[in-house]
C-alpha cells in the first residue's frame, strides 16, 4: 500500500468500526479467570458458555474455538489450579528425595482439601468429579503421577526411598492422596485437618523408607 493510501485509510478511520482482536490474541488466562469467578459465584451447573464469554468479554465463537462446553472449561481451570499447586509444593531444598516428595504431596493434598474451587464443585456439582475418580485420569492426575514418579526415582537414586517400581509406588501414593484430599472433610473438621496431614506424612514416610 502506498503512503498516500495509508494516510487516506487513517483519515477515514473515524467512519469505520475498529476490528476486534483476533481470537488467538485473547489470553486463555483471562477466560479461565472469568470462569473461576463465575463458578464460585453461581456454581458450574448454572454457568453457561454465554455467561463465561460475557464475563470474560469475548465472543462465544472465540470461546467455542477453544472448548466445546462448560465442563471442558472447568477441566482446563482445574488443570491450571493444580498445576500451580504442584509447581509451588515440590521445592528442591529438602534434605533428601523422600522428604521432598512426602512434603510436596502433603502440601498439595492440604491445599486441595480447602481449595475454593474444589469445595464449590463438591458442594454444588459433585457429579463433575465422578469420571475422574471412577472412570479415567484427568490431566491433573496424569501430571501428579509423572511428578511423583520422578520424585520416587530421585529418592531411590539418593537411597532415601526403598526399591520398587516407581510407577506402582506413585499410583498408590496418588490413591491415598486423593482420598485424603476429597474425603478428608468427611472424616475431620477444618481445625483437625493438620492432624490428617500429620498422619498422611507419617504413612507416606513409612511406606517409602528403605
Amino acid at each position: 500500500m502506498s503512503q498516500r493510501s495509508s494516510d487516506s485509510a487513517q483519515e477515514t478511520g473515524s467512519e469505520t468500526t475498529a476490528r476486534p482482536a483476533p481470537a488467538n490474541a485473547i489470553g486463555e488466562e483471562r477466560i479461565l479467570d472469568a470462569a473461576y469467578e463465575l463458578l464460585l459465584a453461581i456454581g458450574m451447573r448454572r454457568m453457561t458458555m454465554a455467561d463465561i464469554a460475557r464475563h470474560a468479554e469475548v465472543s462465544r465463537a472465540t470461546l467455542y474455538r477453544r472448548w466445546p462446553n462448560v465442563q471442558a472449561v472447568v477441566a482446563a481451570l482445574m488443570t491450571r489450579e493444580w498445576t500451580t499447586a504442584l509447581v509451588s509444593a515440590f521445592q528442591p531444598d529438602a534434605a533428601d528425595g523422600r522428604s521432598r516428595l512426602v512434603e510436596g504431596v502433603v502440601e498439595v493434598v492440604a491445599k486441595t482439601r480447602v481449595h475454593p474451587l474444589m469445595r464449590k464443585i463438591i458442594e454444588l456439582d459433585p457429579e463433575f468429579l465422578t469420571p475422574y475418580l471412577l472412570e479415567r485420569r484427568g490431566s491433573s492426575t496424569v501430571a501428579h503421577l509423572a511428578l511423583v514418579e520422578e520424585g520416587i526415582k530421585a529418592g531411590q537414586t539418593d537411597g532415601s526411598i526403598r526399591t520398587g517400581d516407581p510407577v506402582w509406588l506413585a499410583r498408590q501414593i496418588i490413591l491415598v492422596s486423593l482420598a485424603s484430599a476429597v474425603s478428608g472433610p468427611v472424616m475431620a473438621s477444618p481445625d483437625e485437618f493438620p492432624k490428617l496431614d500429620e498422619e498422611l506424612r507419617d504413612m507416606l514416610t513409612r511406606y517409602l523408607t528403605p
